[in-house]
């Protein structure tokens, strides 16, 4: 089984269903609200631990109800969180409207998850008996760039979601061994609008990219390797919100039981597939056994 460390954020998802998003100063009624345990180091961790993974979460939950909800999900999913901290900020939250066709938007306040700015003790200890780390971009900067060097120094798999998209500093880039932004974070990273021109620029940077396409599926590229580009399954889609920390946590576990890769972007693209049948992003995440169905039709 592959041992995977999450470092990342932890938030409480308020989910508002609509039929069609609202514009700027526009009200519009809502048929539905959830609250759904989410944030994508949490969602990543889950996604991870359903697809078959051991996986600890390293990260900042608040002294609240939320943070207590939170904590509880992440373990009910099997993922450890000794290394989950509550502190006294309130949890963070992520505000999503969710339209009938699936689409989202999302506006993500912090809260806990500004707090984890640098290791703690016994952090850097987890990520080296790991086989992979997994990172994204709703901690603080330092916090993500300490955790790659502590995962290249201990000889540890090191891939970055880049969301949300934001210029990312070479010292960071030194240590990432897989990138996997979606299409428009890679445009935001490069300034290209062809995902596959987008990759190859990225590839300047980092061994090995990604470039996830939504019901498009997936392209790899990699340095000195033929480009490989891999279908999504034809669903129709519910919720999109998470389907690419599905895609992360499953693709992680693919590739830490060696699974080529054209194979482990099919068996990644199969559980996103899943997830965006069925509301919410942790809830909505499969279990290993349904992947494998979906991987085999």
């Amino acid at each position: 089984m592959t041992d995977i460390v999450v470092l990342g954020s932890t938030n409480m998802d308020l989910v508002a269903y609509v039929e069609k998003a609202p514009q700027r100063g526009e009200t519009v009624t809502g048929r539905e609200f959830r609250t759904i345990p989410g944030g994508k180091g949490a969602n990543q961790a889950i996604a991870a631990a359903h697809a078959g993974g051991i996986v600890s979460m390293i990260g900042a939950v608040g002294n609240d109800s939320f943070g207590a909800r939170l904590r509880s999900t992440l373990e009910h999913s099997g993922v450890n969180t000794d290394h989950l901290r509550t502190v006294e900020s309130p949890s963070g939250t992520a505000h999503i409207v969710v339209d009938d066709e699936g689409g989202n938007a999302i506006v993500v306040v912090p809260g806990a998850n500004g707090t984890v700015d640098h290791l703690a003790p016994g952090d850097e200890g987890l990520i080296a008996s790991a086989d992979a780390l997994l990172l994204q971009l709703e901690i603080p900067l330092a916090a993500v760039v300490a955790g790659a060097e502590a995962a290249r120094a201990h000889g540890v798999r090191t891939i970055l979601t880049p969301a949300p998209a934001r210029p990312l500093p070479p010292e960071l880039l030194a240590v990432v061994d897989l990138l996997v932004p979606n299409e428009h974070e890679a445009t935001a990273l490069t300034g290209r609008t062809d995902p596959r021109e987008a990759a190859a620029a990225l590839l300047e940077s980092v061994p090995e990219v990604v470039v996830t396409l939504g019901a498009a599926g997936s392209l790899y590229l990699a340095r000195g390797a033929e480009p490989v580009e891999v279908p999504a399954p034809r669903v129709t889609a519910v919720d999109s919100t998470g389907a690419g920390d599905t895609f992360v946590g499953a693709l992680a576990v693919a590739r830490g039981e060696d699974l080529p890769m054209r194979e482990a972007l099919a068996w990644a693209a199969a559980a996103a597939a899943l997830s965006v049948q069925r509301p919410g992003a942790s809830a909505s995440m499969p279990y290993r056994s349904e992947i494998d169905k979906q991987y085999a039709s």
